[in-house]
Parts: C-alpha cells; structure tokens; sequence
C-alpha cells in the first residue's frame, strides 16, 4: 500500500481550529487507486493511520476496517470531476454553516474570497447527508472552484494537498464571520467582475511560488 496521508493530523487541527465539533466533518487524499478517507463516526482525538479507509471510487474497500466517512460519495465525485483536487476537508464550521444555513453564497465583498477560485462561494442547495444528490450538488457549486458552502450542513474545501485545503477551509470560514458581521453593519459594498478579474491575476503570481529577480 502506497504512503498513508495524515488524515488523522489533519482532523485534529480541523478540532483544534474550532472548525466543527464532535465528530462531524471528515478528510480526504486522492491516491493512486482512489483516495483514503477518514471513517464514520470516529472522534479525531481518537484517529490514527490504522483508521484510514482505503477506497476506490466507486465505493470498494480495500484496506481498512471500519466504515468510511458517510461522506464519501462527495468525496470520490469530486476527484472524478475535479482531476486539480488531491485532498478534501468537509467541516461545520460555525460561520460558514450559518450563511449555508441560509442558503446564501459569500459574494465578493472582500477580495479574498478569489481564495476560493471565483468572485463568490457558492451555496449548494441542501440534500440528504451522504447521498449521490448531495455529492452532484457539491461538485456543481465546485465548478471553476476550490471551495463552497453546502446547504443547511457546512462547507467543503479542496486543495493540492491537505494543508492547502484545511488553509483554504480556514479562509472560508474567517470570510464567512467577516460577512456575517459586515452584514449587521448594513449593506457590504461587493466588487465587480472587473475588480474581481483583477484579483483572481494577481493571485496567480502571489506567495512564494514566483522567481525572485535582483
């Protein structure tokens, strides 16, 4: 079996981040015959590499022994439509999941929602947890995306790798707060697509990935 993803550390900084509580939320890896998902129902303080489920995606098993994630379905229909993604965070974030609560998207009152891809992150509408309808219905709102907001349930993150999806879902989250309260302030001012276009240029040749001259 090929290199097991840190799953297990990562939902244990999606806890100690405050990004959903109990036992909700689940991870991903894509992998060379499918992905590696984090179990059902499994607390993350309780989490280690044996608990991985080693999934193709079409649902078959096989290593692992105990139940997959109920989530995933989305999981594996976003890497079929999603060949950029190789990790997944899904969380119940608390500001993220009020907004999604409501059905609406973050626009782009703040130039950082390009994080995410676009000038909003959308809202999925809601359906049942774990369903196939659920996980068309993600990877729909996912479309020229890396981040939404599921309908009455939380937000889903992708990302290179799963520090970059949990650092994405932590951007989701800190824009979905900073969006609620610009709300009760009165009426955000939202960037137009030209602005929008602008930033999403910009982002392409920000951090650390550009060639450093002179």
């Amino acid at each position: 079996m090929a290199s097991t993803p840190d799953l297990s550390g990562c939902m244990q900084r999606v806890a100690a981040a405050g990004l959903s509580a109990g036992t909700s939320g689940n991870a991903s890896a894509r992998t060379p015959f499918g992905m590696c998902i984090t179990p059902s129902g499994v607390a993350p303080a309780r989490l280690d590499a044996q608990s991985n489920v080693h999934m193709r995606l079409d649902g078959t098993v096989i290593e692992g022994t105990l139940e997959p994630s109920s989530e995933w379905r989305m999981h594996a229909a976003i890497y079929a439509a999603h060949p950029e993604a190789d990790a997944i965070v899904h969380c119940h974030s608390r500001h993220a999941t009020a907004l999604a609560c409501c059905g609406m998207d973050i626009p782009a009152f703040h130039y950082m929602v390009a994080v995410a891809g676009g000038d909003s992150i959308r809202c999925a509408p809601y359906a049942l947890f774990g369903s196939e309808e659920l996980a068309a219905h993600a990877v729909r709102a996912l479309d020229g995306r890396r981040a939404c907001l599921l309908g009455n349930h939380g937000q889903i993150a992708t990302g290179r790798d799963l520090d970059a999806a949990l650092s994405l879902a932590i951007e989701v989250e800190e824009l979905a707060a900073q969006y609620l309260l610009a709300l009760t302030a009165g009426t955000p001012r939202v960037l137009d697509a030209q602005e929008m276009q602008a930033v999403i240029a910009r982002f392409a040749g920000y951090g650390q990935s550009r060639r450093r001259g002179g």
